[in-house]
């Protein structure tokens, strides 16, 4: 049996808005996809936070957690992540409870520090609270555990505070990161760690070995369990792969110059008229994305586990195409069933 074989495999949706579609439309495609792959076995779906770009429909994981708990039976579902700096966290340990409460044991917290917008956006989103003039995530990521754990110093004036439902514990915390930051915080304090390897410029190997040899227990956790988030694009063949790839080809370009558009067509990615330079910054981003048939991607899947030791593949496929989508992931999920020989 392959180290594919026996890895859980998930999936982080943030429900992306087509050049030919709406939010709404991108919204109910995810919730769809979610019902989709819990059918499939997979293990877990995450969905994001990310505020005024075009390309992103949903800026409010707790919420989109709730619809698709409710649309799903058993894969557990959750935020990849929350941006904490944007919240109090009184406010994420009330919403992350209540939906504990009513779907225990299938929620996680996912947690980040970026604010996922630009700096004015992420000052309209704070403005309202007590803005430190420097990172305070180490604070509040404390204090958040405290609304949790209630264990508030004596004198502490939130320690008579209850956060509801007072009989539920928050689900389990992991930190999400795309450098070495989260990877060495979350071995310190004992927390899961999720590393965004789609868009990461950190060396994955860094951030994931430093995770595990760094771990030490805690009462959340007893021992390291790194997942590891992958960009990949399925198809039957790898030219079909290649040219639904396009897309995202696409689409890391425009960010790359600051432009957050809806996710293009493989057709409109066909006809761009990319410069040398655009072409030479698409292979080397290739780096980051995993393209083509089943043999093709297991064997790239294989090596990721081989090096990084990841306990689990949480895979995001940023096409337009839901159909195209959904097959993507029933060929990943089909590779642990009967792996297919590289």
């Amino acid at each position: 049996m392959t180290r594919l074989a026996r890895t859980p495999l998930s999936v982080l949706d943030l429900s992306f808005v087509a050049a030919d579609g709406t939010g709404p439309e991108a919204l109910r495609s995810t919730i769809e996809l979610a019902r989709h792959v819990d059918a499939l076995g997979y293990t877990r779906f995450w969905v994001a936070e990310h505020h005024n770009l075009p390309s992103v429909a949903s800026g409010a994981p707790d919420v989109m957690s709730g619809q698709i708990l409710a649309a799903t039976e058993r894969i557990r579902v959750g935020s990849g992540g929350v941006m904490l700096p944007n919240h109090a966290p009184l406010m994420v340990a009330e919403r992350f409870k209540v939906l504990e409460g009513l779907y225990p044991d299938r929620v996680d917290l996912g947690l980040g520090r970026a604010p996922g917008t630009d700096q004015l956006t992420a000052h309209a989103l704070r403005r309202r609270q007590d803005i430190a003039p420097s990172d305070d995530f180490l604070d509040r990521l404390r204090e958040l555990m405290l609304w949790d754990s209630g264990d508030w110093p004596a004198d502490h004036p939130f320690r008579n505070i209850k956060v509801m439902p007072v009989d539920v514990r928050l689900p389990p915390i992991w930190l999400l990161g795309s450098s070495g930051y989260s990877a060495r915080l979350s071995a310190q304090i004992g927390v899961g760690f999720a590393f965004a390897h789609h868009f990461a410029d950190h060396d994955v190997l860094d951030a994931m070995l430093t995770y595990r040899s760094a771990f030490q227990p805690s009462e959340r956790l007893a021992q390291p369990y790194a997942i590891l988030a992958l960009a990949v694009v399925c198809a039957p063949t790898d030219e079909e792969a290649e040219w639904l790839a396009g897309s995202v080809d696409l689409a890391h370009l425009r960010r790359a110059r600051g432009r957050h558009d809806p996710i293009p067509s493989p057709e409109e990615a066909a006809a761009y008229p990319y410069t040398e330079a655009d072409r030479a910054f698409i292979r080397r981003n290739r780096d980051r994305v995993l393209v083509g048939g089943p043999a093709k991607v297991a064997e790239g899947l294989e090596r990721f586990l081989d090096t990084t030791l990841a306990d689990e593949l949480m895979i995001t496929t940023a096409i337009p195409d839901l159909a195209a989508k959904k097959r993507s992931y029933e060929l990943l999920k089909a590779l642990q069933a009967a792996p297919v020989e590289a």
